[in-house]
């Protein structure tokens, strides 16, 4: 991909899928058995949160520490960094629990996922950015938990300081002790507690959300049925070559991702068959549009403006249209653009086969595919500026008007 950092590519629907998501739309009835487990008491994940770090929230927001939290917070990068010595003593006791990785992580498959995330980085942020992210608008939890929490008010800005998340996932090294994933994964926890009792107090989303406290095991599950079953599914669609190894390698580095952020190891799908069953009860049936989901899409595609795409929003329309369906995108009131969907359906299975090696001639439309690809990062990420990411801070509060 030429001069774009891949900090600036991989994965913004990772990030903007994060915080909040739907729950199931039935009763609980996937099997433990078929989790990374193996067993489990069967209890409904819609009713699971993350109990010892909401409490220790509750009360650094209430004594207002969180700002301080904040700034001790900041020197903390690397996996292998000592905690910070300015955090309070039960936050400390906490975070030597949970800063580390599971007993069952498999260094080699975490490291086999980090070289296929490189490998295929192009097709993973299409999907995760036009595919994932706005599907995330079309889940109604998530898109409600997402507009009326503090981030809402300014999607560029949280943009940039979530997409740290996806990218410390992706990244060569992010599991080990010089990458930045566990640690990023911390922070992102102690933002879902944030959020899990912000939210509640907010009239607005207490109004339009059949939730009492948003972001529980169920919700977590969903947002990773938006992003991983998700994509590996549209990659075996596009005929992308993807290995059973390199399959298997990609579930696992969002199993340890799950596991890391407070879900039970009785919910995480232990195979890709088992994920596809949970996704079926879990996300499939809650798609639908809502006020608050229609606004943030349209947020979300008008970032693009801010940079010169190469084509026109039409063809941003007709390609979430491609990666997602036509269903979502009347939902979201995107226009039509029938002579950029005519472009996109034949020449990107064209763009992928010349990429992939499989066939020796560029299509037509190859520049413009790769303009688009960069043009986007641009828009979406840091406003357009290479280098680090925007560190990932606790909120203090919900939407300014909330």
């Amino acid at each position: 991909m030429g001069n774009l950092s891949r900090r600036r590519v991989i994965s913004l629907g990772a990030a903007l899928g994060l915080v909040g998501a739907a729950g199931p739309a039935t009763a609980w009835a996937w099997s433990p058995k078929g989790s990374v487990a193996g067993a489990g008491t069967g209890t409904d994940p819609e009713y699971v949160w993350d109990d010892e770090v909401d409490r220790l929230m509750v009360s650094l927001i209430e004594n207002g520490r969180v700002p301080a939290v904040n700034a001790a917070m900041e020197s903390w990068v690397d996996n292998d960094d000592p905690l910070p010595s300015g955090l309070p003593a039960d936050l400390t006791e906490y975070l030597k629990k949970v800063n580390r990785l599971p007993s069952w992580a498999d260094s080699a498959k975490l490291a086999r996922a980090a070289d296929f995330n490189r490998r295929k980085d192009t097709y993973l942020f299409m999907l995760y950015g036009l595919g994932s992210g706005i599907m995330s608008t079309v889940i109604p939890r998530e898109a409600r938990s997402v507009y009326w929490s503090a981030g809402g008010a300014d999607m560029k800005d949280r943009a940039a300081k979530t997409f740290t998340f996806g990218y410390d996932l992706s990244q060569l090294k992010g599991f080990e002790p010089t990458g930045q994933f566990v640690v990023t994964a911390n922070k992102t926890r102690l933002v879902h507690a944030a959020v899990r009792h912000l939210l509640p107090q907010s009239p607005h989303w207490t109004a339009v959300s059949d939730q009492a406290i948003p972001i529980s095991n169920a919700d977590i599950l969903v947002t990773f049925h938006s992003l991983g079953t998700y994509v590996r599914r549209k990659l075996l669609d596009w005929k992308v070559p993807f290995p059973a190894e390199d399959q298997e390698a990609f579930l696992h580095s969002w199993q340890v991702a799950m596991h890391l952020l407070g879900v039970r190891d009785e919910y995480i799908p232990r195979t890709w068959a088992d994920a596809e069953e949970q996704s079926a009860q879990v996300l499939t049936p809650v798609l639908a549009p809502t006020t608050e989901g229609i606004q943030l899409a349209e947020d979300l595609l008008g970032l693009p403006s801010q940079v010169d795409l190469g084509v026109t929003r039409g063809f941003l329309n007709e390609f979430v249209r491609y990666v997602l369906s036509d269903e979502i995108g009347d939902w979201l009131g995107l226009k039509r653009d029938h002579a950029s969907a005519a472009l996109i359906r034949t020449a990107w299975p064209a763009f992928i086969l010349f990429r992939e090696g499989l066939n020796p001639v560029a299509p037509g439309a190859f520049y413009v595919f790769d303009q688009f690809v960069r043009a986007l990062a641009m828009a979406f990420l840091n406003n357009g500026s290479s280098g680090t990411t925007t560190p990932i801070v606790i909120p203090t509060g919900n939407r300014p008007s909330s």
